[in-house]
């Protein structure tokens, strides 16, 4: 028992969290993808729900210069390899976090596409801090009750937009048990709305 509560509290502090969350849905949409957001050094706004309903979802807010950055090789990896089974990675930088993303959005794409050859879809710099977060990381961080705490903070959405677990920056996209997750998520067909 007293293991189970060191865990418990483990998980709690790095922000790791399998605990399904069914999320509520305005006009047919789940509430978490409800948004629209800019991409990455363009003008061009994406809305998640049209583009990514359907597909199994993972929101990582990102930074270039942070211990944690190897992960996009990481992350790229496994978008590549699981993506024609209806896996979308989306990246998120941020600068809220020891001043690790400090370039403007074309810097933050080149180095992206350069350095670890990102072909998944890259989004405008985001706040994603409890203080004043962007409305996806408000809608993210509400629902699971946990905002990323540092770099490469993941939420991973099933085929339906529910929360399917969250990821502290610790566990890497490599990791055995999100991958499994993400396996079991990609088997899993859409639930026909009933609105």
């Amino acid at each position: 028992m007293r293991i189970l509560i060191l865990f418990g509290l483990f998980l709690s502090l790095f922000g790791c969290s399998q605990k399904s969350i069914t999320a509520e849905k305005e006009d047919g949409c789940p509430v978490t993808l409800n948004h629209s957001v800019r991409l990455l050094n363009g003008k061009q706004e994406i809305n998640l729900c049209e583009e990514y309903l359907g597909k199994v979802v993972l929101i990582v807010n990102t930074a270039s210069k942070c211990a944690f950055t190897d992960q996009y090789d990481g992350l790229e990896k496994l978008y590549a390899k699981y993506k024609e089974q209806g896996l979308v990675v989306l990246g998120f930088p941020s600068n809220e976090f020891g001043n690790q993303e400090p370039g403007d959005e074309k810097q933050v794409q080149e180095f992206c596409r350069l350095t670890y050859g990102v072909q998944f879809p890259m989004f405008a710099k985001s706040r994603v801090k409890k203080a004043n977060p962007d409305p996806l990381y408000k809608t993210l961080g509400e629902l699971t009750g946990t905002y990323p705490k540092w770099n490469f903070y993941k939420y991973l959405l099933d085929r339906d937009g529910n929360i399917a677990g969250s990821y502290s920056s610790f566990t890497k996209p490599t990791d055995s048990s999100l991958e499994k997750k993400i396996k079991s998520l990609l088997k899993q067909t859409s639930k026909p709305t009933s609105d």
